[in-house]
């Protein structure tokens, strides 16, 4: 019990340098299995990822640990042209590396009951521009001294660091041989920091809460269920939901997010099978459905404040965010048993952009865009009670362009792509 609790310590301490932009910014898939097969988990039953997944799959897996950690590498850039020219200028975020860590836990209280625990990386948003592209004399359209300034026309550095951390607790319960339901509160720990915002200190409902301050926590509740059910040999279908974690606030940033800096993990659901074409060959569909559009802080358009009338600052109810929309994502993997030790994972994900032209600006921060993702995996039994695991996971460069809103006669782009490798290590008890 002691190992356990030290590895549980150990993944969640990791975290704290997380950051994950794929589906929008959740993560393209949960477990490094399942990361393999393009993030196709909620009809499969293999890691103690149940938590993240489907709570339901985790009475199938028996007693088990997974440990693992990813090395993430996002690059992003963006492109301001056109226009008067005054405000032109590009960037490349410098942070392009980051260890996200996994770890998960499964013990079988009967042969119909586990309970279990599953310890991952929601998802998070993280971008460091460093300043000095524009002019800070152009920025206050000809006032005030000349000087350097970021491309959001604040001093210094300009970025943002979100991580969003979920712990899961599980118990899963066999309805009979084919069938399971499970349940997994949600316990949701998010980190904020924002640098270079200063220009926004105009726009806000509360000035010295926009940027520049200590990193700030919140922390919240939701719930996941779901449903696995074999329907005939070959074929297994499965349904989880999580509820909204409603958030407390980023009392340090309450003037830069709408509802006085809270800033909520958004409901979402999922749906899938897994079809078992050959004894040796399993493929595996799964749709899920992201709803960033119930969160203010992550949906309002970014023009509500950004407007110049002075209407819905920055920090209330109807102030801007991100102008992020719903997104349906596709995740199809296949798995292939080589033989008794190596088992080889492909799969692809496709999510929808949920970064619309207007709003291009304000995502220089965080710019989400990525929708295709092709991934590959293996699994290598090196005992009959132990397996390592590799995922690798390439998202291909996306941009979107749209009008600028520092000077609508732009033109801003921003761009992103990615990789990432990740290894775990698991044993079954």
């Amino acid at each position: 019990m002691r190992k356990t609790q030290l590895l549980l310590a150990l993944a969640a301490i990791g975290f704290t340098g997380s950051a994950f932009a794929t589906d929008g910014y959740f993560s393209h898939g949960n477990g490094m299995i399942a990361k393999g097969m393009g993030g196709a988990a909620t009809a499969m039953a293999e890691d103690t990822f149940g938590g993240a997944n489907n709570p339901a799959s985790m009475v199938w897996v028996g007693n088990r640990i997974d440990l693992g950690a990813e090395l993430f590498s996002p690059h992003r850039s963006a492109d301001r042209s056109g226009g008067s020219g005054a405000l032109s200028g590009s960037a490349d975020s410098d942070m392009k590396y980051f260890v996200i860590p996994e770890f998960g836990y499964n013990r079988m209280i009967n042969t119909d009951l586990s309970l279990g625990l599953s310890v991952y990386g929601n998802g998070g948003m993280n971008t460091s521009y460093s300043g000095g592209q524009l002019d800070a004399f152009n920025c206050n359209q000809g006032h005030g001294p000349h000087g350097p300034a970021n491309m959001l026309c604040g001093s210094g550095q300009l970025g943002i660091n979100l991580m969003q951390l979920i712990i899961a607790p599980t118990a899963a319960y066999k309805i009979n041989d084919s069938h399971s339901i499970g349940i997994s509160p949600l316990f949701g720990y998010q980190r904020f920091k924002a640098s270079g915002l200063d220009m926004f200190k105009n726009f806000s409902s509360e000035p010295n809460n926009v940027t520049d301050n200590d990193s700030d926590h919140a922390s919240g509740w939701g719930v996941r269920v779901g449903w696995q059910g074999r329907i005939t040999p070959t074929l297994t279908l499965g349904a989880a939901y999580s509820s909204k974690i409603d958030m407390s606030k980023f009392n340090s940033y309450s003037g830069l997010f709408a509802d006085g800096g809270k800033f909520d993990i958004p409901e979402n659901y999922n749906l899938g099978l897994a079809f078992k074409a050959m004894p040796n060959l399993t493929l595996a569909l799964d749709y899920q459905r992201i709803n960033y559009g119930g969160v203010a802080a992550v949906a309002n358009s970014s023009m509500n404040s950004l407007n110049f009338t002075g209407a819905n600052q920055l920090g209330t109810s109807n102030g801007s965010g991100f102008g992020w929309k719903d997104v349906n994502v596709w995740k199809l993997g296949a798995e292939y048993m080589l033989d008794d030790k190596l088992t080889l994972r492909a799969g692809y994900n496709h999510t929808d952009n949920p970064i619309q032209s207007a709003d291009v600006t304000i995502n220089i921060m965080a710019p989400g865009v990525v929708q295709e993702h092709l991934t590959l995996g293996m699994s290598y039994a090196v005992s009959k009670t132990s397996d390592l695991t590799l995922a690798y996971m390439h998202a291909f460069k996306h941009s979107v362009s749209g009008p600028d809103a520092l000077d609508p006669s732009a033109t801003t782009t921003i761009k992103m792509y990615q990789d990432s490798l990740g290894v775990a290590y698991s044993w079954k008890l």
